[in-house]
């Protein structure tokens, strides 16, 4: 009777859960939604900003790198700060990054308003799971769970689409302006419906892992972004390559030694969850690479308007959200092994079908390759991630899931960057037009997410029958 009653009670009584979600959920709805909704306006920012291919992908990697960087003082920063103030700084620095870039008048501009957004989402993004947790009672939280997983999951599925819209009437601006929009909406019921329900403690802050975190991230991210303009082999490359990797080598063995550490990289002596965590990244690369390729590839390769080209990925949108609905689900029946591999399989074909395409390839072919990678990539995601959260038990289940959402941030802002630098080295391999070169530089760029989804099932090879990984 007493288990019944305190799964039926929320550890944080507040009046109207759901109405103190909603802040967050639409925070969190427009942090995805801005993560892929700009790779269909691209081409355009490209010449109202007089950039080129290398630097305007800044504006998707840039701003995932912040979130990247943010996502890991989430926990830290709820025992310093108090719920409101944090939600509400969150949504307040995205409205006012969004301002900035659009009313950007040159990249620098716009590129500052970005990265001014990714903090925003890296607060709000972890928020909205870590007070779900506390506000709703543990009987509600599989329902619960699903509803906020839903909202991440329709962002991207519509924001290809909705951006089209949007630029058929009017500029790269209105996305922006569009931000604001739900973002106010957001910020005031923050105001009124917003609670105080987490702890403050005012723990120790270990700046030295954030100063070792920065010049971790930003170093990777910006060597992979630069070599496509400068080659994988120039000084200014191989240096930020270098001290990326050093700073992440010296940040891991800091988190290992400190009692508190930000990240708790001690998870990763499960080989449940290190295995598991590599095939969400690989498989979050697959997408992120692709949603970045394709748009592009339809408006620079087919010479597909704006507001068709949003049209043309609706599709794969939704399929993608509907696959993600419930593959979660099917590691209660079989696991992740079966799923895993067989999702593999399917974006390897998808991806496959789009390195053929030509500067002629009919519209119906490219959604069909589109639908068939956006069944296979999230079949994989759900039951590879539940799998390895699966293995945590007690406070590692919110360090795995810190761990997992930090990771896919940075593998999606280097999975674009390598897919910029792909894409650059095919254009300039051939001669022809510009249409044909671009479409030759998609394919060295879908080359790389094939060579994901190979390296995505060997890993899933690993998966024993009864859903669990070996020893």
């Amino acid at each position: 009777m007493d288990n019944a009653q305190s799964g039926m009670k929320a550890r944080v009584d507040v009046k109207r859960p759901w109405l103190a979600i909603l802040p967050l959920m639409l925070g969190s709805f427009v942090g995805m939604f801005s993560e892929t909704s700009l790779n269909i306006a691209l081409p355009q920012l490209m010449k109202a900003l007089q950039v080129g291919q290398s630097s305007i992908q800044w504006l998707v990697t840039g701003y995932m790198l912040v979130i990247g960087i943010v996502l890991p003082l989430s926990s830290l920063l709820t025992k310093w700060f108090t719920t409101k103030k944090l939600v509400l700084f969150g949504l307040g620095a995205f409205i006012i990054g969004s301002l900035i870039s659009g009313f950007g008048v040159n990249f620098p501009m716009v590129l500052i308003g970005r990265m001014i957004q990714g903090i925003g989402t890296g607060i709000i993004l972890p928020l909205m799971f870590t007070i779900a947790m506390l506000i709703f009672p543990p009987n509600k939280l599989g329902t619960v769970n699903g509803v906020l997983a839903l909202v991440i999951m329709f962002a991207p599925a519509i924001g290809p689409t909705l951006t089209g819209l949007i630029l058929a009437v009017g500029t790269w601006r209105d996305i922006f302006f569009t931000f604001v929009l739900f973002l106010v909406i957001a910020f005031v019921i923050g105001l009124f419906s917003l609670a105080n329900v987490g702890q403050i403690t005012k723990p120790k802050v270990d700046f030295i892992s954030i100063i070792l975190s920065i010049f971790a991230f930003s170093g990777l991210i910006a060597g992979a972004s630069f070599a496509s303009e400068m080659g994988w082999l120039s000084v200014p490359v191989l240096a930020c390559l270098i001290v990326g990797i050093i700073a992440l080598i010296f940040y891991v063995r800091r988190q290992l030694k400190l009692e508190v550490p930000v990240l708790n990289m001690r998870v990763f002596r499960h080989r449940n969850f290190t295995l598991g965590a590599i095939l969400v990244m690989v498989d979050f690369g697959i997408i992120l690479s692709a949603m970045y390729l394709l748009p592009q590839y339809l408006q620079n390769g087919l010479l597909v308007a704006v507001a068709l080209t949003g049209i043309i990925m609706l599709p794969g949108g939704v399929i993608n959200a509907v696959t993600s609905a419930f593959a979660g689900r099917m590691y209660d029946s079989f696991g992740a092994k079966w799923p895993a591999r067989i999702g593999f399989i399917i974006a390897f074909i998808g991806a496959v079908m789009l390195s053929l395409v030509t500067t002629h390839s009919a519209i119906w072919y490219v959604i069909l390759a589109h639908i068939i990678l956006m069944i296979g990539a999230p079949l994989a995601m759900s039951p590879s991630q539940t799998s390895a959260l699966n293995s945590l038990k007690g406070l590692e289940s919110a360090d795995g899931s810190a761990i997992l959402n930090t990771m896919q941030q940075i593998v999606g802002a280097l999975a674009t960057a390598l897919a910029t630098s792909f894409l650059t080295v095919g254009r300039n391999a051939v001669s022809g037009s510009a249409a044909f070169k671009f479409t030759n530089g998609v394919h060295y760029g879908m080359y790389f997410t094939i060579a994901l989804t190979i390296i995505g099932f060997i890993v899933a090879l690993f998966v024993k029958d009864d859903g669990k990984y070996t020893d």
